[in-house]
């Protein structure tokens, strides 16, 4: 793990062991990071990356398991996609003030191809955290590229009072038990007028001194949302989710037109930030 921080921000640990995806996020005493209170999926692929407080869905696949399309000897793509456990060569890392890492995962992809991730984390003086992330096909075929950021938050540290606020969601916002019973998910278009970013909030968290975890991202290559939440015991947690695509199967995105080609040698960019914040 690296450890990334500031004077201001949260602290960080970047899993250089896959994708250089984010551990613990610890604000004061309080890691945010669900740890062992998430669904198991039954998949020790992505098991430990689950626990973090940001795991990456992609370059592939995202969401459960599907086949992969022109196969005929069955093959899947993995949970989640390929990503995971892929492990990051680290180029560069600086700290102090402004610390910034940047790093470069190889990926076998499910299909027989490859992709190279250019990873890029950097925190500014007021401890707002950046993310920009560059996918570039490097096998000999096209490929769909799909992605989804997976921000999961460990809700026993949660009172009655968070809420989620966005542009995009009805009403602008509502309590982070949404759903009936112990969870619900939804998934909705991010972009609201002509805004190129999305933003969202959920706060106050009373745990981390009243703050609220602001998150904003492109829409031109993440244009949904999705959140979920549950907390059916053991599980007990919360999750932020840019994604790039709708929550459909694979042949219906493919017949809506969503599943775009990404030839060899091409390069599509996403991107997000995130900030705890204090209440206005």
């Amino acid at each position: 793990m690296i450890d990334f921080f500031n004077a201001t921000g949260p602290r960080l640990a970047l899993d250089s062991t896959s994708v250089l995806d984010i551990g613990a996020c610890v604000i004061g005493e309080v890691d945010l990071a669900p740890k062992r209170s998430i669904p198991d999926d039954g998949d020790p692929r992505i098991d430990h990356s689950l626990e973090g407080f940001l795991f990456t869905c992609g370059p592939d696949h995202i969401r459960q398991s599907e086949s992969v399309e022109g196969r005929a000897d069955g093959r899947q793509f993995p949970l989640h996609g390929s990503f995971s456990s892929h492990p990051a060569r680290i180029l560069s890392s600086t700290s102090g003030e402004t610390p910034e890492c940047h790093a470069s995962v190889t990926v076998a992809l499910a299909d027989g191809g490859t992709a190279l991730l250019d990873r890029r984390w950097r925190m500014d003086e007021s401890g707002a955290v950046f993310l920009n992330d560059r996918v570039t096909n490097t096998g000999p075929t096209a490929f769909p590229p799909m992605l989804m950021y997976h921000m999961n938050i460990g809700a026993i540290v949660f009172d009655d009072k968070v809420r989620l606020s966005g542009d995009m969601l009805d009403g602008g916002g509502f309590p982070w038990t949404f759903g009936p019973g112990n969870g619900g998910v939804f998934c909705m278009p991010a972009r609201v007028a002509d805004k190129d970013w999305a933003e969202m909030v959920l706060g106050p968290i009373a745990s981390i001194g009243g703050r609220s975890l602001r998150v904003r991202f492109r829409t031109d290559t993440l244009p949904f949302l999705q959140i979920w939440r549950n907390q059916t015991a053991p599980a007990n947690v919360i999750g932020i989710e840019p994604a790039s695509h709708r929550w459909e199967k694979r042949d219906q995105l493919a017949e809506r037109g969503e599943l775009i080609a990404l030839q060899p040698g091409e390069s599509i960019d996403y991107a997000l930030s995130f900030a705890f914040i204090a209440a206005e």
